[in-house]
């Protein structure tokens, strides 16, 4: 029975964890049990949660060992979706360990899955976590993913708690592409993925389905920063009837009036990346990033809707997007900001893929035949198939290139604005 590619497998688990060390150093101590989103854990949670689902992954679940730190493993399991905010206690600000003992726990942790290779291998033959080395590629893109809730964790924390890494690509301006709409004719849509014709992907990712949709007219360009503007100064925050119910509650609540990464000084508004703030007319032709709920209510100003996870995916299609390629998009940390929105030229629809995550106005559902196939974690999806998250596609600019393929589905609330996520526009 053949084994898998370990050497490849370990060099990415090694390249994940380089970059998660760099992420963490760009924190000032002092930031570690900060919050800075009230709905996510500390910083010092998720670097003891990075190695526990490690462990729980592949020592303590595919090899069934017994765990010499159980109580870290359980400490840092998992960590909160932002719905169950009471799943957090503030009296546990106070009982973390030391930040040195999470250290020793991390390298302890990663020590083992190093180790463990030939173990895992000896069980691909009756394993389906172990065949084609799944069970570490499922770590790999875990941690990949929470590189980018931890940059957007970073974005929204007090500056003088940020180290500013050297070497950045300098920030892209102006250029951006015409608006415009684009014809996308109807027809057949391929959804998902036949499990056993790839060597890795989440459970939400099976099965293959088809489905049709109907043709239909898509902005060419994501919505930009230009744009919400005259959305905004239009009153399109204040307008009830823009919003649903639910929305419109919400943001009365939280007293929401601007995108997250917007702050008013003066009479001017400002854009804030991770490491620095820029007039907004300088960013004018950079994507607007917002919530689900401030999407929808744009769209409806426009007299539009957002697409649905085919439409988006019909559109990919006949806009020839080149999955996975950086050189035809904004991901993979090429630039860690937004660029001009169609910077990277094409046909079609552009930026599809890239320069930020696209909202569409599909539920997070599983596709017909779904199966958590992988029983150490049997929740990824499935705690989550509750109407209440919309499903996003393509990519930001922190999305790591392992993550950029046409099945990928990522999903949030409707009303959390501090993600990497753009929108456009469908009209029928």
């Amino acid at each position: 029975m053949p084994g898998f590619e370990r050497v490849a497998l370990l060099g990415r688990l090694e390249a994940a964890w380089q970059r998660s060390d760099l992420i963490f150093d760009l924190l000032d101590p002092k930031a570690l049990l900060v919050r800075p989103i009230a709905l996510r854990q500390p910083f010092i949670f998720y670097v003891g949660h990075l190695a526990a689902f490690a462990w729980n992954q592949v020592i303590g679940g595919l090899l069934a060992r017994a765990s010499t730190h159980a109580e870290l493993d359980q400490l840092f399991a998992r960590g909160i979706d932002p719905v169950g905010v009471d799943a957090w206690k503030p009296e546990h600000a106070q009982q973390w360990p030391e930040y040195s003992d999470v250290l020793r726990y991390r390298d302890r942790v990663r020590l083992a899955i190093r180790r463990s290779f030939d173990d895992v291998e000896a069980l691909v033959g009756s394993d389906v976590l172990a065949a084609n080395g799944r069970v570490y590629q499922l770590v790999i893109e875990h941690e990949l993913m929470h590189h980018e809730t931890l940059l957007y964790m970073v974005q929204q924390l007090d500056r003088t708690l940020r180290r500013h890494p050297p070497r950045l690509p300098e920030p892209r301006f102006g250029g951006g592409a015409t608006q415009g709409q684009v014809g996308i004719a109807g027809g057949r849509v391929v959804l998902g993925e036949s499990f056993e014709q790839v060597p890795f992907g989440w459970d939400n990712e099976f099965p293959c389905i088809e489905t049709e949709v109907d043709g239909f007219r898509m902005d060419r360009t994501a919505v930009r920063n230009g744009e919400w503007l005259e959305f905004l100064e239009s009153g399109g925050y204040l307008r009830r009837e823009l919003w649903d119910a639910e929305a419109w509650a919400w943001r009365e609540r939280v007293g929401h009036t601007h995108p997250a990464f917007w702050s008013r000084d003066g009479e001017r508004w400002m854009y804030h990346t991770l490491f620095d703030s820029f007039p907004l007319e300088e960013v004018a032709d950079w994507p607007v990033y917002v919530s689900w709920a401030e999407a929808d209510a744009y769209a409806r100003w426009a007299r539009a809707e957002l697409p649905t996870e085919a439409e988006f995916h019909r559109a990919a299609e006949a806009s020839g997007v080149a999955w996975g390629d950086s050189s035809r998009g904004n991901f993979d940390f090429t630039n860690w900001a937004p660029t001009p929105v169609g910077a990277y030229g094409g046909d079609g629809a552009l930026d599809l893929v890239g320069n930020g995550w696209e909202w569409t106005r599909s539920r997070f559902r599983p596709f017909p035949g779904f199966t958590a196939w992988a029983r150490t974690y049997p929740g990824y999806s499935a705690d989550f198939f509750d109407d209440q998250h919309y499903v996003m596609l393509g990519a930001s600019w922190a999305t790591d290139r392992a993550l950029v393929r046409r099945r990928f589905r990522n999903w949030f609330q409707p009303h959390y604005p501090y993600v990497f996520a753009k929108f456009r526009c469908v009209r029928r």
